[in-house]
């Protein structure tokens, strides 16, 4: 690759890390605890003004206790999340009732997936498939029943009430604030499911345990997402986008502290390895794989379970490596577990879950890496003195197994003396009876030869 298509990569991947202009979000979990805009005010319309985290020090979240902006606090008033609730919030001044914070409306806080709140009024219903409740309900759990039947709509209502469809009608169910929508699950108390005559909708790719994108960007979460990934999984997701000459990984999200758990980025074409992560190994960068077809493949082992990871990708023209343009109205190409073959979505919808897929981020200041060309494997070098220490643990094992052997044969062919029992003993083994006595009181045991014994008394009886 030439150095001005390297300069182009590299201008590409700075605005896709940085440029805010252009973001739809700035949350990639679905509570917004990664939350890090600047919104200071509950609501954009006549919302209550944030008090600053570093004079909330009666309260619990303040700067004194984390003094290092931690969980996103500082010398600031931007709502955030730290204490893992359903969504960002913030102080307020005291009121009347004693209410001294308040969740914040944040528009661009919403994962992708996640369609967005809406109203329920049951007349018709907003999703008319299956439904369940259940006392143990998460959003990934909801997913995962619609995902099932082949729906590709979950939404969540009141905290224990899932409901699927396919279809979404607008005009009959208005779109309310997050706020709205901030009842907490059953199963879950840090994820929002809906509320009292609300509905949060998600589109059921989210958590899917593999899939096939054609979109020019969009969001690829870890299988089970938002909740935690399971043992023993195996996923591919593959992204193709026909014209494009590569295509740029960003890893907003990435909590995979086992090492035996990977995740890979692939050159389609050849499944050679472009990049490996793991919890020794997390992502630094943007990975750029030069090519229009890439992989991205998961892996867990049956041991440990973790929060997992999001990714969002964007595909880059050859013309001096700007973004492909804006997604069409076609939707990605579906996961096969979650198509519908007999429906279609509507029109809008199409429009609203394209919109959250295409969704980026720029919560990151890292700098970017460019990958020219494909490496053929992942570089195994073994370091010099780990091949000097097993060239001498080896000879030890041997040096030790030849002593041994000699040691054995030397014990074998040595003759000991044995013990002999003296003159006096040795001359009446074989030959000399015992003879036992009997007495009334006692018994007496001792030699005597029987040619000796004079007369033909009984030894038996006493004299």
């Amino acid at each position: 690759m030439d150095s001005f298509s390297t300069a182009a990569l590299l201008v590409a991947g700075f605005l896709f890390r940085t440029s805010s202009s252009h973001s739809a979000t700035e949350c990639y979990s679905a509570n917004g605890e990664d939350y890090r805009g600047r919104q200071n005010q509950t609501s954009l319309r006549g919302g209550l003004p944030c008090l600053y985290w570093n004079e909330t020090l009666q309260h619990p979240y303040n700067t004194l206790k984390f003094p290092n902006g931690e969980r996103g606090l500082g010398p600031h008033n931007y709502c955030r999340n730290p204490d893992g609730d359903v969504g960002p919030w913030c102080y307020v001044d005291d009121h009347e009732d004693g209410v001294y914070w308040k969740y914040c409306d944040v528009p661009t806080c919403r994962m992708p997936g996640n369609l967005g709140c809406f109203m329920d009024t049951g007349d018709p219903p907003t999703l008319t498939g299956s439904s369940e409740t259940s006392n143990r309900l998460t959003i990934e759990r909801c997913i995962s029943y619609c995902r099932e039947r082949r729906y590709q709509l979950a939404g969540m209502e009141a905290g224990y009430a899932c409901f699927c469809g396919n279809h979404l009608d607008h005009s009959l169910h208005g779109q309310s604030p997050s706020t709205e929508c901030n009842h907490v699950c059953f199963g879950d108390h840090t994820q929002p499911c809906g509320g009292d005559g609300r509905i949060v909708i998600f589109d059921t790719r989210v958590g899917s345990c593999g899939g096939n994108y054609t979109s020019p960007s969009g969001v690829l979460y870890s299988p089970d997402y938002p909740d935690r990934y399971g043992p023993g999984r195996v996923c591919y997701w593959t992204i193709q986008v026909h014209g494009a000459t590569a295509i740029l990984f960003d890893f907003t999200i990435f909590d995979v502290p086992d090492w035996a758990d990977m995740v890979e980025l692939l050159d389609g074409y050849t499944n050679q390895v472009v990049a490996r992560f793991d919890g020794g190994n997390p992502p630094g960068n943007t990975v750029n794989v030069t090519t229009d077809f890439a992989i991205l493949y998961f892996y867990s082992d049956r041991t440990n379970e973790a929060r997992g990871f999001a990714v969002r990708y964007q595909a880059l023209k050859s013309a001096g490596g700007s973004f492909v343009g804006q997604p069409t109205e076609e939707e990605p190409e579906e996961d096969s577990s979650a198509t519908d073959p007999e429906s279609e979505p509507e029109s809008d919808l199409e429009a609203t879950t394209e919109w959250s897929n295409d969704s980026l981020s720029q919560n990151s200041n890292q700098v970017l890496y460019v990958i020219t060309s494909t490496p053929s494997e992942v570089d195994r070098k073994v370091p010099a003195w780990t091949v000097y220490a097993m060239a001498a643990l080896l000879t030890l094992v041997v040096i030790a197994t030849v002593t041994k052997f000699l040691l054995h044969v030397v014990m074998r062919s040595t003759a000991y003396p044995t013990l002999e029992a003296p003159d006096t003993c040795g001359q009446n083994v074989a030959s000399d009876p015992w003879v036992i006595l009997y007495r009334p009181s006692t018994i007496s045991f001792f030699k005597k030869k029987l040619k000796s014994h004079q007369g033909d008394l009984s030894p038996l009886v006493g004299h």
